[in-house]
């Protein structure tokens, strides 16, 4: 049976509060300019880069737009519940929630502590959780959410002295896909996006030295942009991604393909 409405869905998030974690720089901060050029309210959260946060939210509102930083831990437990707590005291009820906040260090398996491990877990995946969990009652509520993890083709390629990074980022698919199942009966969307290598200073770190070997790994033959996973994000967060749950969208120009 084909519907004939050709009425197009509304892109614009206005009315809608977006929290975006790790959101001060490189993905983060494409991340929450495209929500805010599409009118959603942003709560910038940060760990440690007060200035890089407060500049995010500062080109914001050049732009016209409504956004605000939070400073929180993403390795301590409690953190996240208290950062939404604020988040929605200060600008409403979260609407949007992107898992963006993440860590990465260096160390073979062989030589990693637990320390090293844990805290990676606790970053990667430990917060995405806690901060779904405080957002579930308020979206359920309103019939309406989008949330948004931000995981990695680290995932699929495996990462030399990176085990405990890729282990984590892994973690988000069953995480994603649970909660697409146990929140699709609320009106509430969850997906994936696995950026590849994306041209930020995490990126920059690792590469040199490298950059031909990755080129020709990479069938479109350069890096991506922060930009480019920022707009498929801020598709997935608006009403024409309303049929979309339990995706796994690949930014990685070709490098995985499934």
């Amino acid at each position: 049976m084909t519907n004939s409405n050709t009425d197009s869905f509304n892109d614009n998030l206005e009315g809608r509060v977006a929290l975006v974690t790790g959101g001060s720089r490189g993905i983060g901060r494409s991340i929450c300019l495209a929500l805010a050029a599409k009118g959603a309210v942003v709560a910038v959260n940060y760990r440690a880069q007060a200035a890089a946060a407060d500049e995010v939210v500062a080109q914001i509102q050049q732009m016209g737009g409504k956004a605000a930083v939070f400073q929180a831990d993403m390795a301590d437990f409690e953190a996240p519940s208290k950062l939404v707590d604020q988040v929605s005291a200060q600008l409403g009820a979260v609407d949007i929630l992107v898992n963006n906040a993440a860590e990465m260090t260096d160390s073979s398996v062989a030589d990693m502590t637990d320390e090293i491990w844990e805290q990676t877990l606790s970053v990667n995946l430990g917060s995405v959780f806690r901060c779904t969990r405080a957002v579930i009652p308020a979206m359920k509520a309103r019939g309406w959410g989008r949330i948004i993890n931000i995981s990695s083709q680290a995932v699929y390629t495996g990462s030399a002295n990176h085990a405990h990074y890729a282990a984590s980022k892994s973690g988000l698919l069953g995480l994603t896909f649970s909660l697409a199942k146990e929140l699709g009966p609320s009106g509430i969307t969850v997906n994936l996006v696995a950026p590849g290598r994306i041209l930020t200073d995490m990126l920059l770190e690792r590469s040199t030295g490298r950059e031909e070997e990755w080129m020709k790994q990479t069938p479109l033959r350069r890096f991506g942009k922060p930009e480019e996973v920022a707009a498929a994000v801020a598709f997935l967060a608006s009403e024409g991604a309303g049929y979309i749950t339990g995706a796994n969208l690949h930014i990685n120009g070709g490098l995985v393909m499934d």
